[in-house]
This record gives C-alpha cells, sequence and structure tokens, in this order.
C-alpha cells in the first residue's frame, strides 16, 4: 500500500488491484482507501482514450471525504495495455461488459452502497453492464451521443476532418488509432476506432445503428437513479448530444443538468470536470450520490 503527496490534510492510501474481467484480461487498477469509516464504494468509469491516472485528483478528493474509490484502465489502455496495439484484438463495448463488470463484481457482497461515476464513455457503459443492479447511484459527465450535427459548427467541421480524412491515414499507417500523435488522448485499439468511428455518423450514436437493436432493451432495464450533466461549453458533449443519448434510460429516475463554470474559473469544455480547481462541482456530486 502506498501513501499519495496529497493538497488535502490526510494522505489518502491508495492499494494496486489485481483486477480481471470477466472474460479473463487483466486489467491496471487502483483503489483509493476511504479516509475514516467509509461511507460508499465508488468506480470511476472513465472516457474513451483516458488514462485512470487523469482522475486521481478527484478520487484523492473522494476518499478524503469517506469513499472507498476504484479506477482502472480499460484493455488496450494505459497499464492494460498490450505490449503492442498493432494486431490487438477486441470490442468496444468489452470495456463496459467484460471491465466495467468485473469493477463491480469487485464489491459484491459488501454492506456499502456502490456508488458510479462516469465521464464520458462511463456514462455509456451503465446501460451495458450486466450487472448494473449492484449499483446504488450514478453520476455521468460529459456522455454525449457523438454525432458532428449536435456540436458547433466549427467542432463539426474539426471532428468531420478528423474521422474522414486524418485519422483513417494514421490507422492505415499504423494499424490502430495512434491518437497520441495528435495530443488527444491515449492511442486505441483498431477495434475501437471502427466502432467508435461508425456510431458518431448516427444522431442517437449506436442506438440508430440496425445491427445494435437489441441495446434499446439494454437501457431500457436500467432503474438506478441517474444524472447525466454537461456543461454548455463541452464542446464534443454539449446538452444536445447530452439529451440524444441519455433518453435512453428511459425507466431510470434520470435528471440532466446543464452545468455552467464558475465566474472566474476556467471552462470545463470535455475534460475539465476532473482537473484541479473543480472540487466545489465534486462535493456537489459526492453529496448527490449520497442523498441517494
Amino acid at each position: 500500500m502506498n501513501t499519495l503527496a496529497s493538497p488535502f490534510i490526510n494522505p489518502v492510501q491508495t492499494q494496486k488491484v489485481a483486477l480481471v474481467a470477466r472474460d479473463g484480461y487483466r486489467l491496471g487498477a487502483l483503489l483509493y482507501r476511504a479516509s475514516g469509516t467509509a461511507k460508499g464504494n465508488l468506480i470511476v468509469a472513465g472516457a474513451t482514450g483516458v488514462q485512470q491516472r487523469f482522475y486521481r485528483r478527484f478520487a484523492e478528493h473522494a476518499a478524503q471525504q469517506g469513499f472507498n474509490v476504484l479506477t482502472l484502465d480499460y484493455r488496450g489502455i494505459g497499464e492494460s495495455k498490450p505490449a503492442s496495439l498493432k494486431g490487438f484484438e477486441m470490442a468496444y463495448l468489452d470495456w463496459a461488459s467484460q471491465d466495467l463488470a468485473a469493477a463491480v463484481d469487485l464489491f459484491d457482497g459488501q454492506t456499502q452502497p456502490l456508488y458510479w461515476v462516469g465521464h464520458s464513455f462511463g456514462g455509456h457503459a451503465i446501460g451495458l453492464l450486466p450487472n448494473h443492479r449492484a449499483l446504488t447511484a450514478c453520476y455521468s459527465l460529459g456522455a454525449g451521443a457523438g454525432w458532428s450535427g449536435w456540436m458547433s459548427r466549427a467542432e463539426a467541421l474539426k471532428t468531420r476532418l478528423l474521422w474522414t480524412l486524418v485519422l483513417p491515414a494514421i490507422v492505415a499507417c499504423k494499424g490502430y488509432m495512434a491518437w497520441s500523435v495528435l495530443g488527444m488522448g491515449d492511442d486505441l485499439p483498431l477495434g475501437v476506432y471502427q466502432a467508435w468511428k461508425r456510431w458518431c455518423r448516427f444522431p442517437h450514436y449506436y442506438f440508430d445503428d440496425p445491427a445494435m437493436a437489441h441495446l434499446q432493451a439494454l437501457y431500457a432495464d436500467v432503474t438506478t437513479p441517474c444524472v447525466f450533466a454537461t456543461s454548455v461549453d463541452d464542446p464534443w458533449a454539449p446538452p444536445r448530444s447530452r439529451d440524444a443519448f441519455a433518453q435512453a434510460y428511459r425507466n431510470a429516475p434520470l435528471t440532466t443538468p446543464d452545468l455552467t463554470p464558475p465566474a472566474g474559473t476556467a471552462p470545463y469544455g470535455h475534460m475539465g470536470y476532473f482537473r484541479d480547481g473543480s472540487q466545489p462541482l465534486w462535493d456537489d456530486i459526492l453529496r448527490w450520490l449520497q442523498d441517494h
């Protein structure tokens, strides 16, 4: 067990977790131990191409507030990456049905409530979990449908250029989505790139894909209280995009607030929800989870 250097009064203890996905794939994960008596367990489900270390400050903050917090790298990312992504085969939705499902399994049988904080893909994943009924409450940020038509004109143009010109050339050269070349995130396996590109063509993401029609029933099965918050300045998942996706959780008690960065602070954008300086937002999230 390690002790992290922390800006908080008490240091946060962390422990590496040997997390094995439901299909046997070994994942890199980290448990942040609650300070004092634990109020609950919390899983941080990250965004596509974002390593678990990005969520460290939030995880430390939540641990200081009395939550055991688990972060993880999905297969193909960060500490869960193979020696080479070239030739590495996986399906995009394995991150939910195999990797995040194992994170939920890890807390099976514990008496404390199990909470969920999702970022982008982490909000998509709730409806894909085979064990979502174990969750007490979920709060997601920046989860949208991915279709460029929901974005501003400038962002839509940039996104279309990425999907039609830039990324296909990079993938053809590398054999995987070498996103790091553009400084936009961690490199992604070919299977993630192919599915993501396909579903971003549809206004309602994979719900409009005839090959994925079965997902409607999976999402309708979710009855856990959920918040899907997004910032009005989120370029990739503005409120309209969020609404286009979140409507699939039609049987869940659902709240969809639009966030505005406090005056004098940096924009949230798509990544700022978890950057240092967002502690007031984190406190709101943790209070809401406890209330449910």
